[in-house]
């Protein structure tokens, strides 16, 4: 999926937030943010986001004093995640189709987008959460289901920090598979690594690795050998959020994508509309268009 003008804003709104929790001035923060404006002169409109993302994000921790700006922010969704995830998985259990409910609340999670909008405080997850067993999924949930329910391995590309502790929950429903759980190789905007998957405890059901990427997104060519390996194995690819969206539309094997629609450019490329709740299959050697006609 190319990026559009319409992205430009983002990234610079990006970046303003990241400059705001590392910069130690106004005068810092100005001298960075001319450099952020310089860069984005040059960006290349043929690339995916994700992709023009990491070049920004690379330049820009590249200047400051952490390369996690991010990391408390993170920290802060995790622990409010954290403190949802009990009530929400016993409502899981006690649900006539826990599966379904578990993909809901999956999705849910998936407002936890620092990359989409900033400050995502506690009452914004919790609105969320109050009509998310009602949200309906614009997707083939039984084809997904099916998929799931007879692959032998699972590759789980995740998201956000606290985002994937509603992962989680939906992976607990995958009883029959090996599931990877494959997160970010280096911390970029909120994206979750390492730390967040065993923060959440995800190392107790799934095989975790990382992707060998500081992208926002899946960009294959940038990605390890290994994590290359397990996703062309995997019988069954789940790629959550956004930006997976806009960096695996176009690859030509299997793929479900789990995300909300949160901005004008994914709302236009995928067809759904602003806050739809989005379970898009792309089969092998279909295009994401031919996968929603």
């Amino acid at each position: 999926m190319k990026m559009s003008l319409d992205c430009i804003p983002c990234f610079v709104r990006q970046a303003m937030d990241a400059v705001k929790m590392s910069a130690s001035s106004d005068e810092v923060r100005q001298n960075l943010m001319h450099n952020v404006l310089q860069w984005l002169a040059d960006v290349d409109l043929n690339q995916t986001p994700p992709a023009a993302s990491q070049i920004i994000h690379r330049r820009l921790r590249e200047l400051l004093s952490t390369d996690d700006p991010y990391r408390s922010s993170k920290s802060m969704h995790n622990e409010m995640a954290a403190a949802l995830v009990p009530a929400i998985r016993k409502y899981i259990e006690l649900s006539s189709d826990p599966f379904l409910m578990a993909v809901r609340y999956a999705i849910t999670g998936n407002i936890i987008d620092l990359g989409a909008k900033n400050k995502i405080g506690y009452g914004d997850i919790y609105e969320d959460l109050q009509n998310a067993s009602i949200q309906p999924i614009f997707g083939d949930i039984e084809a997904f289901r099916k998929a799931v329910l007879n692959a032998e391995t699972i590759l789980y590309l995740t998201d956000n920090a606290g985002e994937i502790f509603f992962d989680g929950l939906l992976i607990e429903q995958m009883k029959n598979a090996r599931v990877t759980l494959a997160v970010r190789g280096a911390p970029v905007i909120n994206d979750a690594t390492r730390s967040d998957a065993q923060a959440a405890g995800l190392d107790q059901i799934a095989a975790i690795i990382d992707n060998g990427s500081d992208a926002p997104g899946t960009i294959l060519d940038d990605c390890s050998s290994e994590f290359r390996r397990i996703f062309n194995e995997a019988d069954v690819v789940i790629a959550k959020g956004q930006g997976n969206f806009e960096s695996l539309s176009d690859e030509p094997r299997e793929i479900f994508f789990l995300y909300k629609t949160k901005c004008p450019v994914i709302s236009r490329h995928s067809g759904f509309c602003m806050g739809t709740y989005v379970l898009a299959h792309r089969s092998h050697g279909q295009s994401m268009l031919e996968a929603r006609s």
